[in-house]
């Protein structure tokens, strides 16, 4: 059991079975032996109680404290005696508590106390052993998700670093024919910039997103004579974006937006929606549809922050990132 991620909701869901199943067990019980139901149904709670607060503490403490100090070999055995313990300490403290609130108990139970507690210490390593095949197999499930979201994460950013690549290349060909000393500086700039972003981190800060956006207009201004204008309108929340969200828009604006005057791009905020709006007074957008670069952020934007990004006012050159809730541990 020892790197079995048994979660809170795991825990609960395990209290809610263990409740109803020992209440609805010593309910029939009960009645069998012509004793009240209410008395049994009681009984079954508090003792399912007990004996899942047991196997949360013993468990939690094999898991951490015992298991990886030992060879693998001898974890099986542990983990059944830790189980039988949590059902049988559990047993032991159920029947105390229930005296103890007054609950009715059957005489079977007082006369073969030591041997019903062993009987239900048994039964709990079993419906251990059940829970532990059930949890094994959902976390099993999970990790081959979360390998294959991150395997499509990493084809999108393979995809995407040659789209940049491109673009950037182009920039600096052109300018070694205008202007060598300028193609230099672009070089060293592009440089920069990709070291700034060699981060293989596939989610960033908002903060550090803008940063790059803003070396990346500072190596395009090389090329367009400083005719490039950012214009971030509000303040920066503190929330975390996929790596090259913004700097793909200003990049998609300066090449289908530029006409050889001025070119505004301007970036707002809206904190209640969570939402990004990016703009531009360039040349309005002549289709709705995306292409290579906008449709990987919207996948990667899906796949990290359950998000999208739409164009909201073609007139404005206007898209709209929505950024949800972001976790780079995907199906954690």
């Amino acid at each position: 059991m020892y790197k079995l991620k048994i979660k809170p909701k795991d825990w609960l869901l395990i209290l809610v079975m263990g409740v109803v199943f020992s209440s609805l067990l010593s309910m029939l019980g009960y009645t069998l032996l012509d004793q009240s139901y209410i008395g049994g149904i009681l009984f079954g709670g508090i003792l399912g109680f007990c004996i899942t607060l047991y196997s949360l503490v013993l468990i939690t403490f094999m898991n951490t404290k015992v298991l990886p100090s030992l060879k693998s070999s001898y974890w099986n055995i542990v983990a059944a005696i830790f189980s039988f313990l949590s059902g049988f300490f559990g047993f032991l403290s159920g029947v105390f508590l229930a005296k103890v609130l007054g609950v009715e108990l059957l005489a079977i139970v007082m006369q073969k106390f030591f041997s019903v507690s062993v009987i239900v210490g048994i039964l709990t390593y079993i419906m251990g052993v059940i829970i532990y095949s059930f949890v094994n197999i959902r976390n099993q499930k999970e990790q081959r998700d979360y390998e294959y979201m991150q395997s499509r994460l990493r084809s999108l950013e393979r995809q995407l670093n040659p789209h940049f690549m491109f673009n950037a290349l182009n920039s600096i060909a052109e300018l070694i024919h205008q202007d060598k000393d300028k193609a230099e500086e672009a070089i060293l700039k592009i440089s920069s910039f990709l070291r700034n972003s060699m981060d293989e981190k596939a989610l960033i800060s908002l903060e550090d997103e803008l940063k790059n956006v803003k070396s990346y207009l500072e190596l395009e201004n090389i090329r367009f004579s400083n005719q490039l204008f950012l214009n971030i309108e509000n303040e920066i929340p503190s929330w975390s974006v996929p790596k090259f969200s913004l700097q793909l828009l200003v990049e998609n604006a300066i090449k289908h937006g530029y006409d050889r005057q001025d070119l505004h791009i301007f970036i707002s905020f809206n904190i209640q929606r969570k939402k990004i709006v990016v703009s531009n007074d360039g040349i309005k957008i002549s289709q709705s549809s995306f292409g290579v670069g906008l449709n990987n952020l919207k996948q990667r934007l899906e796949l990290l922050c359950k998000g999208d990004i739409v164009i909201s006012d073609p007139a404005k050159n206007q898209f709209e990132i929505y950024i949800g809730q972001c976790d780079e541990n995907i199906n954690s």
